[in-house]
């Protein structure tokens, strides 16, 4: 399976002002995806994989993923342990 990183997709994306604008205004659910998406990425894994590991279903991860689920402390846990990646929450 070849996976476009998703570096490279948000760099092009950036590239569209539109995009931009939005990308910069995005409020903390979409940051949360996007570090899940790039975490899966890089582990090359797909939302399948994903799934499995942390005991869920594809569509809860695509859910979760295009942050139209509201996630609990500890299923984030989850999907940090199938990532095999740390969690660290912060608040600004």
């Amino acid at each position: 399976m070849n996976l476009l990183s998703f570096d490279q997709y948000l760099s092009d994306s950036l590239k569209d002002p539109a995009f931009k604008k939005l990308w910069e205004k995005a409020d903390p659910e979409y940051q949360l995806s996007r570090q899940i998406i790039k975490a899966r990425l890089e582990a090359k894994m797909s939302q399948k994989d994903l799934a499995k590991k942390a005991h869920t279903t594809q569509a809860i991860i695509s859910r979760l993923e295009n942050s139209s689920f509201n996630p609990s402390l500890s299923f984030l846990k989850k999907i940090a342990i199938a990532l095999n990646t740390p969690l660290h929450i912060s608040l600004p």
